[in-house]
């Protein structure tokens, strides 16, 4: 059974940081896979699996090759509160949010996050297009309490939540074949890892009677209303 904190295993380094040459990985064949990469709910791009753009490389300059090779962002509501505001009642309300859905930040599987893997996160925030988390965090904290300013009468949904972003990615190492000059070896013992992370989580209301955009963290928070 594969434990779920376990990283997959990367192959051995010589002591410049480099993969070793070991007699069996002269030669190499590489296989082309396809992924799907889905952004929202978006149409679906078919692109080839992630490879370094040559079969070489240089260890000195360029060690380590990272893609991203398919990805998707959801947006969840992690903490809610529907609270009815009747005539009489506006104002200032202090109230406490309850969990119903959390997102963590994991690498193949792994809540563990490393610095090691900080340059996957810098693929993934320039595909999505906004910042993401690159350590080991959680949205679950302890229990979510603000302070709303009701101004008028309504049913309204209190929200804390996020956009998630799961996806696969691959990991090259440039392994040595002279002093400037090497091939690039799939750093993955299953080839493709995955991960998950998240952006900054937001609060905020929401009311059955203003639209919000579909596929919007604003949307999913109206859906648990009940709009």
């Amino acid at each position: 059974m594969t434990d779920p904190h376990h990283e997959p295993e990367e192959f051995p380094l010589n002591r410049t940081g480099f993969l070793r040459r070991t007699t069996g990985h002269t030669a190499l064949v590489l296989s082309a896979l396809t992924m799907v990469c889905t952004l929202g709910t978006g149409a679906a791009d078919a692109t080839p699996i992630g490879r370094p753009p040559t079969t070489t490389c240089n260890p000195a300059t360029d060690p380590v090759w990272i893609e991203v090779t398919a990805f998707q962002v959801d947006p969840v509501v992690t903490d809610f509160l529907a609270v009815n505001v009747a005539d009489g009642t506006t104002g200032q309300r202090t109230e406490s949010l309850t969990q119903v859905d959390s997102v963590t930040t994991t690498v193949n599987r792994s809540a563990e996050i490393t610095v090691n893997v900080a340059p996957l996160f810098v693929k993934v925030q320039a595909k999505v297009g906004f910042s993401v988390q690159n350590t080991t965090s959680s949205t679950t904290t302890s229990q979510i309490t603000s302070t709303w300013n009701f101004n008028k009468p309504g049913y309204y949904g209190l929200y804390r939540g996020t956009r998630r972003v799961q996806g696969s990615w691959v990991k090259y190492l440039c392994a040595e074949t002279g002093p400037n000059t090497g091939v690039w070896i799939n750093a993955l013992r299953e080839g493709v890892g995955t991960f998950t992370t998240f952006e900054t989580p937001e609060i905020g209301t929401v009311v059955c009677t203003v639209p919000e955009p579909a596929a919007t963290l604003r949307r999913v928070a109206q859906t648990r209303l009940g709009c």
